[in-house]
């Protein structure tokens, strides 16, 4: 199960709403999304999170490129949204993904339960993107992107669990994502 939110910069603090990711295929399209739910051009974030196994969070400022980090790229990719990400963060095509979005399991697992990464071995990440190993394990992408706004990128390095609830306390809006959760 996913929750999505898009928080939006305004004048008087963030505004939060939650948010269908059915019409989202691309980043593009959730950029779209975000830049829609903007309040003047502004900072808009997006939270996906996936019962607490990964989070992403993607950064729009007007109508620069957006900005994304993923918790765990490998665990990631196992859902249709995850390996969105993973895949343009990755610099993948759409003819080099072996699996569309519509094939792909949406809670990331055949049977709805987690897979484990027991054997999985705690290499250097570029050494599995290299090699070919699939994503990394572990985080992907722009660490940096929330720092300006008060959650540094050690910060939301070290983030599990709950991360959601932690960065919006960071950055001062707790109570606008939990009254859409």
């Amino acid at each position: 199960m996913y929750f999505a939110a898009l928080l939006a910069r305004t004048e008087d603090g963030w505004e939060a709403s939650d948010t269908e990711l059915d019409d989202v295929e691309t980043l593009n399209d959730l950029a779209d999304l975000a830049r829609e739910a903007a309040v003047d051009d502004d900072t808009v974030v997006a939270f996906i999170e996936q019962e607490d196994v990964w989070f992403g969070v993607i950064r729009v400022d007007g109508e620069d490129d957006p900005r994304v980090f993923l918790s765990n790229a490998a665990i990631a990719a196992r859902s249709s949204y995850g390996a969105m990400l993973t895949d343009e963060l990755l610099g993948r095509d759409d003819d080099d993904a072996t699996d569309d979005l519509d094939s792909l399991d949406l809670d990331g697992t055949e049977d709805g339960e987690p897979e484990s990464d027991n054997n999985v071995e705690d290499d250097d990440p570029l050494e599995a993107v290299n090699g070919s190993d699939g994503p990394p394990h572990g985080p992907l992408g722009d660490a940096a992107l929330l720092a300006d706004l008060g959650v540094s990128e050690k910060e939301l390095l070290a983030l599990d669990g709950d991360a959601l609830s932690t960065i919006a306390d960071s950055l001062g809006c707790t109570e606008v994502l939990e009254a859409v959760r």
